[in-house]
């Protein structure tokens, strides 16, 4: 009974759109700043290495690095304070969390780029 009641009352603060990103992703993720009475968009971009919880208390981690120093958010999925997540590029990813990339340093830290082949596959020419 009381699963219900907090599903009704989670269903209230659920996104309309939830972006779709996957693990290994790198993204950009536009928080919504307040600085007194004035209100501006800040972009943190980085790789997807984590997703956890469900509903309206699902969180996903970004990591970047900055100036030789890794930097990790965390950020509620469904928080208003997302305006939006754009997936720069989709990487490939075999695993649920990425904590290794932790300890990886320079272009190690890279991960293969997932393919989208948009066209059919096929060599031989139309026609013959």
């Amino acid at each position: 009974m009381s699963e219900q009641v907090l599903t009704l009352v989670e269903k209230s603060s659920l996104k309309e759109e939830v972006p779709q990103f996957e693990i290994g992703d790198t993204v950009d993720v536009h928080c919504r700043i307040l600085e007194g009475e004035k209100e501006r968009i800040q972009v943190f971009s980085g790789v997807v290495i984590a997703r956890a919880g469900s509903g309206s208390r699902e969180t996903f981690t970004v990591r970047r690095i900055v100036q030789s120093e890794g930097v990790e958010r965390k950020f509620p999925l469904h928080s208003p304070r997302i305006a939006k997540v754009v997936v720069e590029r989709s990487g490939v990813a075999h695993r649920a969390k990425l904590y290794y990339l932790r300890d990886r340093v320079g272009k190690a830290v890279r991960l293969r780029e997932r393919r989208t082949d948009t066209s059919k596959r096929g060599g031989g020419k139309a026609g013959k």
